[in-house]
């Protein structure tokens, strides 16, 4: 008798501050319509609580990662990231999310998708995306990845072994250039005759960079404060639209909402500043070396994208970006270490140069499989092709 469902083996993995949904690759279709609706449908998506799925109803948890075997000599496992609009019947395929990229390596280890070695294993990791190669070095024990240590990042409760991310040659992760317009800076001008000027600086991911004093904020607002300035969020999409046509990502500046939301990110900065994080923690002044927010999806990310880091990491090594502009006397003296003060506090990360050139952009995460099981989506959902 024909079943009215069909059953697709998945996990549920946290990385970093990020939460998706991880698929080996034969589980799915190949890349097209049929693979999109099935995720959406499995996911919850369109509907912004995503109530029948298994998204949720945020940007940072509604996301999706397909590994597999990779046939390339420099790398273990090919690693495809989706984000997955909340209220919009749409994945994009464009680029790569850092945090998620920490639970591929924890994903492949538990997959058996690379040779388990004690008391380290190191993940080679081909994105699909951004045709780069990512290492994740997974702490092992008993044979798999280990889920009790002293680390801790913030904006995930606890500790847990700590994970290190190295990203190899980020430069251009979606556009090919590190530096997309071609400029240190540009000058973007709205329609209303308002001037903004920020930096697109592309490495791993493409982020827009402002001047937090341009949008009228002090820079330390937390992302619920800036939720709630409709005008802000309004204002900093426009600017986003206005650079992805910059960056060559669209070709006009209203097409770029739907047909690029998530790519380019967009945030702002300034100097250091003390502020309070959400947890009422007091974060110093002389503790940062930048104090850094970022915006996906028209929203604002409640800690800070790993994608969005090194980018950042990559800005701070080149002289007149926006970053730049608003780093301590110590990171730009340094060149090798930057301290990002993001909504919950402090965040290193570590730069490595080759010439002129990045050579590789790194930082620790954490990553846990919360679980592994079946979804199951109604035999309506998809079409004739659908896994049988």
């Amino acid at each position: 008798m024909k079943r009215d469902f069909i059953p697709y083996t998945c996990s549920i993995v946290r990385g970093g501050t990020s939460k998706g949904l991880f698929f080996r690759a034969n589980e799915l279709p190949g890349p097209g319509e049929s693979r999109d609706r099935i995720i959406l449908r499995l996911m919850g998506s369109p509907d912004l609580r995503q109530i029948d799925g298994l998204g949720g109803a945020n940007s940072l948890t509604s996301k999706v990662a397909i590994v597999g075997p990779s046939d390339r000599p420099d790398a273990d496992v090919d690693y495809t990231f989706g984000q997955v609009s909340v209220d919009k019947p749409k994945i994009d395929w464009q680029g790569n999310c850092g945090n998620l990229t920490s639970a591929v390596g924890v994903f492949a280890v538990a997959q058996d998708l690379v040779p388990v070695r004690e008391p380290e294993t190191t993940v080679r990791i081909f994105n699909v995306n951004t045709s780069k190669i990512i290492h994740v070095k997974v702490p092992v024990s008993a044979g798999r990845a280990s889920t009790v240590g002293t680390y801790a990042i913030h904006g995930v409760p606890g500790t847990a072994p700590g994970l290190l991310v190295e990203f190899l040659d980020p430069a251009g992760g979606v556009t090919g250039r590190i530096l997309p317009t071609g400029n240190v800076k540009d000058v973007v001008k709205l329609r209303d005759g308002r001037t903004f000027t920020i930096s697109v600086v592309d490495a791993v991911t493409p982020v827009v960079y402002m001047r937090a004093e341009e949008l009228g904020l002090k820079g330390t607002e937390l992302p619920t404060e800036v939720e709630a300035m409709p005008a802000v969020l309004s204002l900093m999409e426009a600017v986003r639209c206005e650079a992805a046509v910059l960056s060559g990502i669209v070709e006009r500046a209203e097409e770029a909402t739907e047909k690029s939301p998530a790519f380019p990110k967009i945030g702002f900065v300034s100097k250091p500043q003390d502020y309070v994080n959400p947890e009422g923690k007091p974060i110093p002044a002389d503790s940062i070396d930048i104090t850094a927010r970022l915006g996906s999806m028209q929203k604002m990310h409640r800690a800070y994208m790993i994608g969005g880091a090194v980018s950042t990491g990559a800005a701070a090594l080149i002289p007149g970006t926006v970053v730049w502009d608003s780093l301590s006397d110590r990171a730009r003296s340094d060149g090798t270490n930057l301290v990002i003060g993001h909504p919950y506090g402090p965040m290193e990360i570590r730069m490595e140069r080759d010439g002129e050139g990045i050579r590789k952009v790194s930082v620790f995460r954490t990553a846990r499989i919360l679980m592994d099981g079946v979804a199951y989506l109604p035999a309506d959902a998809v079409g004739p092709e659908m896994k049988e």
